[in-house]
């Protein structure tokens, strides 16, 4: 792209696109309020975060009763938790498999408006996520490497070593073909190391399969490199 287009360009290592969720349900509250002479900003929700089963994405329940948020102030909250949801609320990791409820709040006849409610929506969905024993999402690949047999020991060590979950091994006569499941994050730079293991004889296919749960040790790992580039 530099040589021929002479575009600037950051080059770096591959990024993993990973998820944050939670794991517990918890009420949070966000309040925006400004008085600086004039009219203020006034916006105030009372929220419930609830863990939602893998890949059901976003979920967001209006439970206000007797008019405490009134109805036109509805879309400014939802708006402000996607936003913040977007964002990420742990390390930078679009959240996602969560549900929502918008319970209990209160509103100012003259000073609140659609920007504090959506503020106030993200100061609660915030504090909600980091209070409900948040995790990271990884995207778990499906993998098929075909081989020759007398490679098949060194091939099986090595993704037993990148954390891949081996399903099935198909025999092709003098070939084996491999089914795994396999963390992403394990993978960049495979194909060069399958062409050393089998003497260029070996190749694989991947595709995405899901997300699933990180293990703690990879949680605190990703979370202590995020904390030392923020730094």
């Amino acid at each position: 792209l530099r040589r021929e287009f002479k575009v600037e360009t950051n080059v770096g290592a591959p990024q993993v696109a990973y998820r944050e969720t939670i794991t517990k349900t918890v009420e949070a509250e966000g309040k925006y309020i400004r008085q600086s002479g004039g009219r203020g900003q006034y916006g105030h929700v009372v929220i419930k975060v609830e863990p939602l089963e893998r890949d059901k994405g976003f979920e967001f329940v209006n439970a206000i009763k007797g008019g405490v948020i009134p109805d036109n102030f509805i879309p400014a909250v939802e708006k402000g938790i996607r936003e913040a949801m977007e964002k990420g609320v742990i390390a930078g990791y679009p959240v996602t498999d969560i549900r929502v409820i918008l319970f209990d709040g209160s509103f100012h006849e003259v000073d609140s408006s659609d920007l504090a409610f959506k503020i106030a929506a993200e100061i609660a969905f915030k504090d909600a996520v980091k209070k409900a024993n948040p995790i990271f999402l990884e995207p778990i690949m499906k993998l098929e490497v075909i081989v020759p047999s007398e490679f098949l020991g060194e091939v099986t060590g090595d993704l037993a070593s990148r954390r891949a979950k081996i399903e099935e091994v198909e025999d092709m006569g003098e070939m084996k073909k491999i089914l795994a499941k396999v963390p992403l994050a394990e993978m960049f730079g495979y194909v060069t190391v399958l062409r050393s293991l089998t003497q260029g004889r070996g190749f694989s296919y991947m595709e995405f399969s899901h997300y699933q749960e990180i293990p703690q040790y990879l949680f605190d790992s990703i979370l202590n490199n995020k904390q030392r580039i923020k730094k």
